[in-house]
């Protein structure tokens, strides 16, 4: 059953092949609610001592990240949703949480697994944290 009040639908997006998953899920979802998408897109922060050591990764993922914002909006508007883009700097459950608080969103669609890999082991993973975290409805894509 799907809920009809769903008019803005939060898709947490970091590149990997299940962010593009939660993504075509977010698609389908807005088509049948006439809702409109806004995919975020977070670098994440590193340490301060190590920033000049990253500075050429951190302008490459923001090249990549660029890019990737543009394939998704480029695919929402062959479905006919309207897309927004956002790609911001910080902690990525912080930052996610915050704006589906923000901006009054109401379901965030977001994968199951990013591109965070052994870092999963150990620190447990963004859906994870935002299932548990979340005030609004939380749909978790494998």
């Amino acid at each position: 059953m799907i809920r009809r009040n769903i008019k803005k639908i939060l898709v947490p997006l970091d590149g990997s092949k299940n962010s593009m998953r939660g993504l075509d899920e977010a698609i389908y979802l807005a088509r049948q609610c006439h809702a409109t998408i806004t995919g975020l897109y977070v670098i994440p922060i590193f340490p301060r001592n190590l920033t000049d050591a990253f500075m050429p990764y951190q302008i490459h993922i923001t090249k990549s990240a660029n890019k990737f914002m543009s394939n998704a909006k480029t695919k929402c508007a062959q479905k006919g949703i309207l897309f927004k883009s956002r790609i911001i700097i910080g902690s990525p459950i912080g930052e996610i949480d915050d704006m589906a608080n923000s901006k009054k969103f109401d379901i965030i669609v977001i994968g199951s697994r990013g591109q965070s890999g052994l870092k999963e082991v150990f620190l447990g993973s963004v859906a994870r944290a935002i299932v548990h975290k979340s005030k609004i409805p939380v749909l978790v894509i494998k």
